[in-house]
């Protein structure tokens, strides 16, 4: 059908054009890094996050004003799916084209679940696992007597614009972090190491990413370079999984990386983290839409094949705003806005819907789980527990629906199943935790040095990854600390005034006090004591305000996303 080839070849353009444009802001992060432009880096971040519902705006307004009357022909639209299925299926990425496809057909129909007459079916398109294409990248051997010199290959290979700080000192600290760090191999234990050709940059840093060899075996390397005032130099080394993986985490903003293939490179990266999800990867390389394809392929392909499992209230303290269960066999959460929020919760839906938004659009430093919005997602009605279900006609009516046998949830927004704060503490040792509780100080130093108030800080909307590192992940309340007041708690002059039930001055809507945050926290006495040792400045307003001058000046704190441990000497 000469016009389905037609539309099929206009949005295959379309997307080549988005492709281009995303590679095009990556490509701005190596000089971003070189002219040390760290406010000009963040742009780049945000113009990305926006390019791709823009570049689908503009081909379905395209699309609607050539098509006419028969925008919405479905026997057309299916002939389309066909046509635009030969048109790709000799490209690279062939996934990332089916799912701006279907971004597409979705929006122009505005889709309930699924449509495999005029769409691609998420379970149905080919895994990336099953990509076997080889990811470009360098190899270099490692004499065990010479070991600087390999790395002083592997860094004069780097082409920046900028002066090394000192490149062979930086080579010899490589050197020996990994023999250290793999020791135990044995003898000389690196024989060679294996980098992606591609860099990744992310906010002030850049990264080679590859394997370090041994004779039978390999670990992850990532090597972290830096840009100071004296020049590039290497930062740190990764060489432990668990490091590599909350470098790719999802609480983390996406990496900037001008890759020629995406899948190829997500192949090549689950070597590297054989536990890390295939729909992580993909976000984390800035691909969110795949990465909610991937996440949907993979949560419904264990719901059916394991039909036993129910539906259930996820565990923790139910929330005031939203109502959220969890397949216990999945890692995952499912946000649903409720239709009425219980004092003294003073947000609209509208208000809750933005702030995700806003949410998705910072640098999360680590310390903000990404969640992503999925609309229409529908599931059969039997798969609820009977309480859930109740709850959920109940308590979010606005967004439910039923057809038949299934149920609709309008909008909901998917999160990472974390463990939250509250019920890990209980769990732990003494030691384990005191170690979570100054983590979840750590972890509110370091969203107000990027300019983040998590607004409602009780335990139960923090949670605990896998590797014991604390995230925040209830977003009604999130504020920029530069917006806010931190005022010191006035002093009672009379005996009224210190027995007053209710502040009696003036608090204004912006108004904080830092010195009652302990009585919000929920810390038992002990470990409210351990985080006013280790963190005690954030108990002090003037700490905020002094905070908030660097901001306001553009000083904006490093935050490094790996311990001061993993440096190099």
């Amino acid at each position: 059908m000469p016009q389905a080839d037609a539309i099929a070849a206009l949005i295959r353009e379309a997307f080549d054009d988005y492709h281009a444009h995303f590679a095009a802001v990556s490509r701005r992060a190596k000089r971003r890094f070189e002219t040390r432009d760290w406010a000009g880096a963040r742009e780049d971040a945000a113009e990305r996050l926006d390019l791709y519902d823009r570049c689908i705006g503009e081909c379905g307004a395209h699309l609607a004003a050539k098509l006419g009357t028969r925008a919405h022909d479905r026997a057309l639209w299916a002939a389309v799916r066909d046509a635009y299925a030969a048109a790709i299926a000799e490209a690279i990425d062939t996934e990332l084209y089916k799912t701006f496809y279907n971004t597409m057909t979705r929006r122009f129909f505005r889709t309930r679940g699924v449509d495999p007459a005029i769409e691609f079916v998420a379970l149905d398109i080919e895994p990336t696992d099953a990509i076997t294409r080889p990811v470009a990248r360098h190899a270099y051997a490692v004499s065990g007597t010479r070991p600087t010199d390999a790395f002083v290959r592997v860094l004069e290979n780097q082409r920046f614009d900028a002066p090394w700080a000192h490149r062979t000192r930086c080579a010899a600290a490589i050197a020996v972090r990994l023999q250290d760090d793999l020791a135990h191999w044995g003898g000389h234990p690196v024989r060679g190491i294996e980098l992606l050709d591609t860099v990744f940059y992310r906010e002030r840093r850049a990264y080679l990413v590859g394997r370090v060899f041994g004779e039978h075996r390999f670990s992850p390397c990532v090597i972290a370079l830096v840009h100071g005032e004296d020049g590039i130099r290497a930062e740190a080394v990764l060489t432990r999984r668990a490091d590599v993986a909350q470098l790719f985490g999802i609480s983390r903003s996406y990496f900037q990386a001008d890759l020629p293939t995406v899948g190829d490179a997500v192949v090549f990266l689950r070597t590297l983290l054989p536990h890390k999800p295939v729909d992580e990867l993909y976000t984390v390389l800035g691909r969110a839409k795949q990465g909610k394809t991937e996440r949907y392929r993979s949560f419904f392909r264990h719901f059916h094949t394991h039909p036993e499992e129910r539906l259930v209230r996820a565990e923790g303290t139910p929330g005031m705003v939203m109502a959220v269960f969890t397949l216990p066999g999945q890692p995952l959460v499912f946000k649903v806005i409720r239709d009425r929020f219980a004092w003294p919760k003073k947000t609209t839906r509208e208000e809750v819907e933005a702030q995700y938004e806003r949410v998705f659009r910072l640098d999360r430093v680590g310390r903000l789980l990404d969640a992503q919005p999925f609309r229409h997602l529908r599931f059969p009605r039997a798969r609820f527990e009977p309480s859930l279900l109740a709850e959920l006609r109940e308590s979010c009516a606005a967004s439910l629906a039923e057809d038949g046998d299934d149920v609709v949830l309008s909008l909901c927004y998917v999160q990472r199943r974390l463990r939250p704060l509250d019920l890990y503490l209980r769990e732990q040792t003494a030691e384990g935790a005191r170690e979570a509780a100054l983590d979840y100080g750590q972890a509110i130093v370091d969203l107000a040095r990027n300019d983040i108030f998590p607004g409602d800080m009780l335990l139960k909307n923090f949670g605990v990854s896998r590797h014991r590192r604390v995230v925040f992940y209830d977003y009604d309340e999130v504020r920029a600390v530069s917006e806010l007041q931190f005022r010191d708690w006035p002093k009672a002059t009379s005996h009224e005034e210190l027995m007053a039930d209710e502040p009696w001055f003036h608090v204004g809507p912006d108004d904080v006090f830092p010195e009652r945050f302990a009585l919000f926290m929920g810390l038992p006495a002990p470990l409210a004591a351990a985080l006013k040792t280790v963190h005690g400045q954030l108990f002090r307003p003037q700490w905020w305000r002094e905070l908030q001058a660097r901001l306001g000046d553009g000083d904006w704190p490093d935050t490094p996303p790996y311990p001061d441990a993993l440096k190099l000497a």
